[in-house]
């Protein structure tokens, strides 16, 4: 034959294509996925098998490992054989499986990452439960397939009574696929094979009453049960698994203790990752980690430094490590022959029906052994009723099967009986042994009517297999090792930040900025640092807010938009900084500017948001109430809280409780004075409705609303263009309804000019001017006295300049050369009085 007649010419890309599918077949059906029946693959089966073939059971010394290894590489899995020694390590490992099947003695490896020792070293032999993987196994319960070289036969599946596979879960990589299964608790998986056999029609959300979540051998918290709603559902999830620490608080500082570890985190490299991130200063506060683990259990101790919080500290250490991770659920198996995923109800019910056909096998080998053994005894029992005849018979016969056909003849026996008789020992003649025959005979009869009705009545098989899982349930059973949280499985932003005491400040020219109430808490009277707040010569702190670091600061711009800002998101700024531009920190239009501000204590607190109102007030003298509900879901790009004209804009935003007094001013020195009661309460996104009616001269508008909350604290205070200003009583503003023109509320004149600004005040406030030639001065309210409403008041400030005016009038705490001891304590005080308020509405 010519050499070119021996070679085949084909299409490569057919060959290659051919090639790759069969490969990658073998590797889905014959290496990486394990069976639904009884989650194994090959390897791990084989192992089984191997050991119960050598004898290597839990009531027999343990073999070494290489002699198990070697039984298993030369008859059934011709593979290297680190693939057979590391996969029979893993089958002993605690942390590993849930439910061990292989008793290992010696190194098989730590928790910690290192390998086992080599297999010359170690020993093995099969526990409880791995033999109950094989019970009936020689009972013709499975099918059996030649081995690679046909000289033996192995097992297909196992006839397993321990639903394996969402026990002890199963992970594999195969071409294109891949599976990923956690690990449960037989008690609960069982519970739910016995829900499916008393119904068959069950829902997964019926079946997840018992199986709750995977229960991982390492034990820790799972967090959050959407994850594993999702994989029971569908058979893909994600499962949030935390590690179990605790906070010990000791004299000179805390410790976490963590005790229990997320599943396959090691946990030698999770310290190790610890001690990088604080080297790195990645996270503050830890000053030691130590692994005190002992043969008692795990316990890493991670000191906390005595100014750091340690909640804080664990929160992060949750976000930046391995003691929280999670398990990306893939249930995918292989149901006959072919991979599919599977959600909690098939996982079940094939385990369930693969068990029904073991059962029903087992059942129909046990019966054609017992019509066996009866057919025997019926034989014995009609030759020891004819003991003389029989050995008669026998003696007279040359050869046994002269006798054994002489037998056949006389008492019309088959040969299986006739044979039994002749090979009958003498002592089965005495009276006893023939009482024990007719017993037995009885016994085999009624256990060949018992399996008969088994495999005649599926509801009694049903029962033999509820029984047998009971069983089984009740032998190693245990209970469950991860604890389920029922929580959001996200990070909340506020458990990296403890909720300490602060001072907000807001500057005039719109810089803000928080401070630690401790930091003026230390400082002495008189102490060091001329101001409370540096900034800019023409800038000033105008607003103080008294907050805490879980607080919300509500930001209300001209243009109608709010804005949301957590305590903790403020930039933190020592007592003598400026602070940051709020323009830089919220997302707000270039020709827009914040210029209202509110602080809210909770806005998830139901009775608090329902209960309290934001009132605007704009130039054009519209008003809106608008319940604060409207604005508790805070977006990053803000939203439309008012709805604005072209020629309006927002001047005031305050919050109030629903029966407060409102006071409105225009530029026309008028006031107008009513209880927020006649302004109903409208959307977010309403336009409002008049609250002051203006002059028609195009020139008029709003210049401030207050909101009176003690009548007889507080006064009014308005300032004109020309630097003259005055203090009313509030009785003087008689009460009207919304709308109207109002009362005289300071005599206009050419020589005061317009009104500026109206203020609620006390003794106790500053005021600061502002001109608009830049000029900044600083008055105390106290010197101004408090005189009629329709009188054109004092002058408050010489304008040097002769087109001078002035720009704009703030209030603020007095100051002392700085924020004195006194005025933080009040800031204190109101922070507790939020706080009471605040549990108030809680327990309402």
């Amino acid at each position: 034959m010519l050499e070119q007649d021996r070679i085949i010419k084909i299409n490569i890309e057919e060959e290659m294509k051919s090639s790759y599918i069969d490969y990658s077949m073998s590797v889905i059906v014959s290496r990486a996925l394990p069976d639904v029946r009884d989650g194994f693959k090959p390897v791990h089966r084989r192992i089984l098998y191997g050991m119960m073939e050598l004898g290597n059971t839990s009531d027999k010394p343990y073999k070494k490992s290489a002699r198990i290894v070697g039984e298993v590489l030369g008859k059934y899995h011709p593979h290297g054989d680190s693939s057979v020694y590391l996969a029979m390590v893993r089958m002993a490992q605690e942390w590993a499986m849930r439910y061990p099947l292989v008793d290992g003695q010696g190194n098989f490896g730590s928790v910690d990452g290192d390998s086992p020792a080599a297999m010359r070293y170690t020993e093995a032999r099969l526990n409880k439960l791995g033999e109950e993987m094989m019970q009936d196994l020689y009972k013709e319960t499975v099918d059996f397939d030649p081995n690679f070289d046909n000289t033996l036969v192995e097992p297909k599946v196992m006839p397993t009574r321990i639903p394996n596979l969402l026990v002890n879960g199963a992970s594999g990589i195969a071409v294109g696929m891949a599976t990923n299964m956690p690990p449960h608790n037989l008690s609960e998986v069982i519970e739910a094979c016995v829900a499916y056999l008393n119904n068959k029609q069950i829902t997964v959300e019926e079946l997840m009453e018992y199986v709750k979540a995977p229960d991982f051998p390492t034990g820790g918290f799972i967090y959050g049960i959407s994850g594993v709603r999702e994989s029971y559902l569908t058979g893909r999830g994600r499962v949030i698994m935390r590690a179990k620490a605790e906070i010990e608080s000791g004299q000179n500082h805390d410790k976490i203790v963590i005790t229990e570890i997320p599943y396959n985190v090691n946990k030698a490299e999770l310290i190790k990752n610890i001690a990088d991130l604080v080297n790195e200063k990645k996270i503050e506060g830890i000053s030691n980690a130590n692994d005190e683990s002992d043969r008692d259990g795990m316990r890493i101790v991670i000191d906390i430094k005595r100014d750091a919080n340690a909640s804080v500290v664990l929160n992060k250490l949750y976000k930046m490590t391995a003691l929280q991770t999670s398990f990306g659920v893939n249930n995918v198996a292989l149901v006959n022959g072919r991979p599919k995923t599977l959600n909690l109800y098939d996982l079940i019910s094939n385990f369930v029906e693969h068990r029904h056909d073991v059962v029903i096998r087992r059942t129909q080998f046990d019966l054609k052994k017992a019509k066996e053994r009866a057919h025997i005894l019926e034989g014995l029992i009609i030759a020891s009723d004819n003991i003389d005849e029989v050995i008669r018979i026998i003696r007279a016969a040359k050869t046994p099967n002269d006798a054994i056909a002489n037998l056949i003849s006389r008492f019309e026996l088959s040969e299986i009986q006739a044979r039994a008789i002749v090979e009958m020992r003498l002592r089965q003649l005495t009276g006893l042994l023939q009482d024990q025959l007719h017993a037995e005979y009885a016994e085999v009869m009624k256990q060949i009517a018992y399996f008969e009705e088994i495999l005649s009545n599926d509801e009694i098989c049903r029962q033999v297999i509820k029984d047998e899982l009971i069983e089984v349930k009740n032998k190693y059973g245990d209970i469950r090792r991860s604890e389920i949280v029922y929580s959001s499985e996200e990070f909340n932003p506020e458990d990296f930040y403890s909720d300490d005491e602060m001072i907000i400040t807001i500057s005039h020219l719109g810089y803000i900025k928080r401070t630690p109430l401790t930091e003026f808490r230390a400082q002495n009277r008189g102490g060091v640092g001329s101001k409370g707040s540096e900034t800019r010569d023409e800038d000033f702190v105008e607003h103080i807010y008294p907050a805490t670091m879980h607080n919300t600061m509500m930001f209300f711009t001209q243009k109608g938009k709010c804005y949301w800002l957590k305590v903790y998101e403020i930039p933190e700024g020592s007592k003598n900084s400026k602070g940051r531009a709020i323009q830089n920190l919220l997302n707000i239009d270039s020709d827009d500017a914040v210029n209202a501000y509110l602080r809210v204590k909770d806005l998830s607190d139901q009775d608090y948001i329902n209960n309290h109102y934001v009132l605007f007030c704009t130039k054009n003298g519209v008003i809106k109430k608008t319940l604060l509900e409207q604005y508790s879901r805070p977006r990053q790009n803000g939203v439309n809280a008012i709805t604005i004209r072209e020629d309006d804009r927002v001047i005031e935003v305050r919050m109030t409780n629903g029966d407060n007094e409102i006071i409105i001013a225009n530029k026309n020195g008028r006031a107008i004075r009513f209880n927020e009661n006649t302004v109903r309460v409208m959307g977010r996104t309403a336009t409002g409705v008049r609250g002051m009616s203006l002059d028609e001269d195009g020139e008029d508008e709003v210049v401030g609303m207050i909101c009176i909350k003690d009548s007889e604290a507080e006064s009014i205070m308005v300032v004109s263009e020309q630097g003259y200003g005055k203090r009313s009583d509030i009785e003087d503003y008689r009460k009207t309804n919304r709308g109207g023109k109002g009362v005289k509320t300071m005599n206009i004149t050419e020589k005061t000019g317009k009104l500026v600004t109206i203020k609620s005040v006390t003794d106790d406030n500053d005021l600061m001017i502002i001109n608009k030639s830049g000029i900044t001065i600083r008055l105390k309210v106290a010197d101004v006295r408090i005189m009629g409403r329709a009188t054109q008041g004092v002058r408050l400030i010489n304008l040097e300049k002769r087109n001078d005016q002035i720009g704009s009038v703030c209030k603020v705490t007095s100051e002392n050369e700085d924020l004195l001891e006194e005025e933080v304590e009040t800031a204190n005080n109101a922070i507790e009085s939020s706080a009471e308020e605040f549990n108030e509405h809680q327990e309402k």
